[in-house]
């Protein structure tokens, strides 16, 4: 009777196998709630904005300098400062003023101001380049009508002239974490399935 028992013992390679699929698994799970939380979420709230016609009410300057963070290297980090820039634009579904920002996470960077420049070290390089940015909607747009993106229920008084974040984003945001969550189970559900059937095919050839 010694000689018909059926180890159910999994080898080292199967046992492996599984914990590369849990593995994965966790790693799926993971990688979603901090997707979620992390990108999904504020994706989502800025795709509520809804696209309506803008034209400039003023351009200001009120004199406060903001920081930012510079990058020189691996290891180099420092701040700048950059100007603030207001512009104040009339949208066409609340007929009132609000406050111009370049996209979303600008917006949140600073609800103060309406551009924050790329980073440079040298705060003269800062100022010039919102100076540019200035000119641009000083002298380039004036009072044409223009698409911007507004959201009456989360912030009435601002909105954004780029919306950046589309479906194809959250696709993305959900796809790989699901493909690694199904990896994982994948890995784990066909070694399962082999070991059963090396159990099965060892039974047979040992009743034969």
């Amino acid at each position: 009777m010694a000689k018909n028992r059926v180890s159910h013992e999994y080898t080292d390679a199967e046992d492996k196998s599984i914990r590369l699929g849990v593995v994965l698994i966790a790693s799926g799970v993971l990688s979603f709630f901090i997707v979620l939380f992390c990108w999904l979420n504020p994706i989502l709230q800025s795709m509520q904005s809804t696209p309506v016609n803008c034209t400039v009410v003023s351009v200001k300057r009120p004199g406060e300098m903001f920081e930012c963070v510079f990058t020189c290297g691996p290891d180099c980090r420092g701040t700048a400062l950059y100007p603030c820039l207001q512009i104040f634009v009339n949208n066409s579904q609340s007929d009132s003023v609000a406050l111009l920002h370049y996209d979303e996470q600008q917006l949140l960077a600073n609800p103060k101001c309406s551009y924050i420049p790329p980073c440079e070290r040298d705060d003269q390089k800062n100022s010039e380049k919102v100076l540019l940015w200035q000119d641009y909607w000083t002298k380039e747009v004036r009072s044409r009508v223009f698409t911007c993106f507004f959201n009456q229920q989360r912030r009435p008084n601002d909105v954004v002239w780029k919306q950046a974040q589309n479906a194809s984003v959250v696709m993305h945001c959900v796809l790989w974490p699901l493909l690694c969550l199904l990896m994982g189970a994948l890995v784990v559900l066909l070694t399962i399935c082999t070991h059963i059937l090396a159990e099965r095919a060892e039974a047979i050839q040992k009743l034969s």
